[in-house]
């Protein structure tokens, strides 16, 4: 508890988090893995407070495909539905007795309808068949629309396609120690003017209660011109950062968390992309080092990018960086 105290006059905070200060409200994390907040809203309705048009691009693409097909045969059930309550006698060109078989056949005559194909052999007579046929040849007309605009969208949106480390290290760094969090692009894309911000937040005691305190982390480089390879992000541990003299217990003892902010240029879209995580203090790993990712290939003409070293450590000793912090002291 004394070291969450001296942390409030060593590192200076930010002010304007958007969050909130009260430890006591605080959710698990501000920032899922994934880069989306962890929070829920209440107090309007549903359909008030969720755009259908970003969930649709942001979800998982099997089940934008599913909700697809989903809306395609619930559609056209309820027209064959509509077509069987008003009588298959008219439709003509059906040719059977099983009342099974009749629904089956308005089933697929909605179909065809729907998207516009029309075979022919089945066709609405009279005035009211005739012009429900037309209403769902609109909505098909309309849905298809819709869908096609989802689909594109999802397609051409920008994406930053980047990958975080699975975990933070506490690791070796010049003569003292750092954290330290590792990116990499995975896709066949160009990034320049790359640039990174660390936020911690952390409950810090204020006028006898914990509150929670936000401290922008200073980085060796928070910007680079071209990301091809992996960009190791270093936060160097001084005497003001928030994370001085904090040992491993203090990870595993304090409800903490770090958010990453990424950010940058797409010269195929013209376009800034974003990417975002976050590392609670438990998924820091105290005295260890990341591996290489890249290396040159056999004629050393190429440079070889492994992404599956991405999460991939070592340990390593950092007894020596903290005895050259109290000597520094002393």
């Amino acid at each position: 508890m004394a070291l969450l105290r001296k942390i409030n006059t060593r590192a200076k905070t930010e002010i304007n988090t958007g969050f909130g200060t009260n430890a006591s409200d605080y959710g698990g994390r501000f920032v899922n893995k994934d880069g989306r907040p962890n929070m829920e809203k209440r107090g309007i309705g549903l359909l008030e407070r969720i755009s259908w048009y970003h969930s649709m691009l942001s979800m998982p693409r099997w089940k934008f495909f599913f909700i697809i097909f989903a809306f395609y045969i619930i559609v056209n059930i309820v027209f064959a539905c509509i077509y069987y309550l008003v009588g298959v006698q008219h439709l003509s060109g059906m040719n059977t007795d099983s009342e099974l078989e009749k629904f089956g056949e308005a089933f697929f005559f909605s179909t065809q309808t729907f998207t516009t194909v029309g075979y022919g052999r089945i066709s609405p007579s009279g005035f009211l068949t005739s012009a429900i046929a037309a209403l769902e040849a609109l909505i098909g007309l309309l849905s298809f629309a819709l869908a096609t605009g989802l689909l594109y969208g999802r397609f051409s949106r920008p994406k930053a396609y980047i990958r975080f480390s699975e975990n933070a290290l506490i690791a070796p760094f010049r003569e003292h120690t750092a954290l330290m969090l590792r990116l990499a692009p995975y896709k066949n894309s160009t990034l320049t003017d790359a640039e990174a911000t660390l936020t911690v937040a952390m409950p810090v005691e204020e006028n006898g209660r914990m509150v929670n305190k936000f401290f922008p982390l200073e980085l060796e480089y928070n910007k680079v011109n071209a990301l091809n390879l992996s960009w190791t992000i270093v936060h160097p541990i001084t005497e003001n950062s928030p994370f001085y003299r904090f040992m491993e217990e203090d990870f595993a003892n304090t409800q903490g968390e770090i958010m990453v902010l990424f950010k940058a240029f797409d010269d195929m879209f013209s376009n800034t992309v974003v990417a975002r995580s976050s590392y609670t203090f438990r998924e820091v790993v105290y005295g260890a080092k990341f591996v290489p990712m890249y290396h040159r290939n056999e004629v050393a003409n190429k440079t070889i990018l492994e992404l599956e070293k991405l999460n991939q450590s070592v340990p390593a000793d950092i007894s020596y960086s903290f005895a050259s912090n109290h000597q520094a002291i002393s």
